[in-house]
């Protein structure tokens, strides 16, 4: 692959395929809509490759990928932050531009909720299913005002209740996972009821989070899953236990631009602007890492600045004579989400050749 220009993102497209597959059977076996959240990727024609798996519709963390999969044919949106009274215009105007096509929006904000009725939006109450980051605490009496609220349905149609559960990445193995989803199996399940005897119609229980998806033992009650990192998976999801290295299915391409006699280092052209700088999972107790370099476990990605990252090994010797200038490496990334986002396209490779290069959506 010497026609690659480094830095680049790697989309390695046989283990992208496989891990597309695999999350569409694990969805029909739990008996619920996949709903995946393209945030992981940004791409309008992976998206298009999970909708030919079965997905029900996409998720999206920002409106302007709203806004640029509505222009690429899809119709069928959520849009999982919580929206403020601001922000409703821009999302009136992405759904009514491109005809037949459903944009959802989430709220926990009782007077957002009152500002949402008459724009014709449909609405996904956010639950706190035990991440604590947002959404309204289903024991309250505030989830109830809101809820009420969005099930009065004034020129709005109230999809459901929704839920993250970001905690499962803070898990340690696939049975902490497991228990993270039914944890939020139960909560979710529980105020669906609750709202049902208070007189609501509650078409919709989604909860997301790969981890939790990929343990989860049953999903009993609930309608629709929204998992996003597992198209890639990356070092932070092999650490926890939720896939395995062969599945990551995204790495960066780096050249050597340094690597001075006697020391135990080197250093390479992707730096913080490339990887990020997640610092994985630290609640493992692991050596500090930026990364890791594929098929070299005995590197470590000590520090990134913005276009430098040091490669350091326990010795001077274990280097001694290789990786000298332009040795083209690969490097396995913490967090794939935050990692694609700071590049403008996909280098596709597939049998190590380069087959195509695809369009990163990015923006505010």
């Amino acid at each position: 692959m010497t026609e690659i220009e480094t830095p680049a993102l790697l989309l390695h497209l046989d283990v992208v395929e496989r891990n597309l597959a695999h999350m569409a059977r694990r969805a029909k076996k739990l008996g619920v809509a996949l709903r995946p959240h393209i945030k992981t990727h940004k791409c309008l024609e992976l998206g298009r490759r999970q909708m030919a798996h079965g997905a029900a519709g996409i998720t999206v963390a920002t409106l302007t990928e709203a806004e640029a999969f509505a222009r690429g044919g899809f119709r069928d949106l959520t849009w999982a932050f919580p929206i403020d009274p601001t922000h409703i215009p821009r999302a009136r105007r992405a759904q009514q531009q491109h005809p037949g096509t459903t944009l959802r929006v989430i709220v926990d904000d009782l007077e957002t909720a009152k500002a949402l009725s008459g724009t014709g939006l449909h609405v996904w109450l956010k639950v706190d299913c035990g991440y604590h980051r947002a959404g309204v605490d289903p024991s309250s009496r505030y989830a109830l005002d809101v809820a009420r609220e969005l099930g009065r349905e004034q020129g709005l149609t109230f999809d459901g209740i929704l839920s993250h559960s970001g905690h499962a990445y803070r898990t340690r193995n696939q049975a902490e996972a497991a228990a993270i989803a039914e944890q939020e199996r139960a909560v979710m399940v529980w105020f669906a009821e609750l709202l049902r005897k208070d007189g609501m119609r509650v078409p919709g229980v989604s909860v997301g989070s790969t981890p939790a998806l990929a343990a989860a033992e049953h999903l009993e009650g609930v309608t629709e899953a929204r998992p996003g990192n597992y198209i890639f998976y990356d070092r932070t999801m092999v650490l926890i236990g939720c896939c395995a290295p062969e599945d990551v299915g995204v790495t960066v391409a780096a050249s050597v631009v340094s690597h001075q006699p006697g020391a135990s280092h080197f250093v390479v052209d992707a730096g913080a602007l490339s990887l990020s700088k997640d610092v994985g999972p630290t609640h493992l107790d692991l050596a500090p890492a930026m990364g890791e370099v594929r098929g070299h476990p005995e590197l470590t990605v000590a520090t990134l600045s913005q276009e430098h990252g040091m490669i350091r090994a326990a010795t001077p010797a274990a280097i001694e004579g290789k990786f000298t200038v332009g040795t083209p490496v690969e490097i396995v990334p913490n967090h794939s989400c935050l990692t694609m986002a700071h590049f403008d396209e996909f280098t596709v490779v597939q049998n190590g050749r380069v087959m195509d290069r695809w369009t990163i959506e990015r923006g505010r």
